[in-house]
């Protein structure tokens, strides 16, 4: 592959220059991302950046009737707290993840209804690890007693 010069706009970590060339590029997370190498002009250290695609303009419909950004980094955020401490790994997260927002890409085009993203996250976490699921489960569905624990454990063992 052919290095190419940057246009400017990545900072070296380790020097600050702005003059880069890109040493390599690949497809990553199922080409959800483009994984880039490259090299500062300045001091030569190498380095990694990651570019997506930014999903501008569609919007999320909360449940209160207010809309929100969608944003990768937040369903990611929930999904790393649901399953802290957990044996999952980062890389299921992120493949979680990145099966929602293709999903919601292709499905809506300016709004999705947060139900609509909630229920994937359940689901996802359903098949990843039970414990990640109940704890998402109680804050998405809001449960206010313990009953309401032992009933999403119960529908857990119905649903095998």
């Amino acid at each position: 592959m052919t290095a190419t010069i940057s246009s400017g706009f990545m900072r070296c970590p380790k020097c600050g220059c702005q003059d880069d060339k890109v040493i390599d590029s690949r497809a990553s997370r199922e080409g959800a991302t483009i994984r880039r190498r490259r090299e500062c002009a300045a001091c030569q250290h190498r380095f990694t950046t990651y570019e997506e695609v930014e999903h501008e303009g569609l919007m999320v419909l909360k449940r209160d009737g207010r809309h929100e950004e969608f944003s990768r980094d937040k369903l990611l955020s929930g999904i790393r707290k649901a399953c802290q401490k957990r044996p999952v790994s980062p890389k299921a997260m992120e493949d979680l993840v990145d099966h929602i927002v293709a999903t919601v890409t292709v499905k809506y085009e300016a709004e999705v209804p947060g139900e609509f993203i909630g229920t994937m996250v359940m689901e996802g976490l359903r098949e990843l690890d039970e414990v990640a699921y109940v704890r998402f489960a109680s804050v998405y569905r809001r449960f206010a007693e313990a009953t309401d624990f032992v009933q999403a454990v119960k529908n857990l063992e119905a649903a095998k």
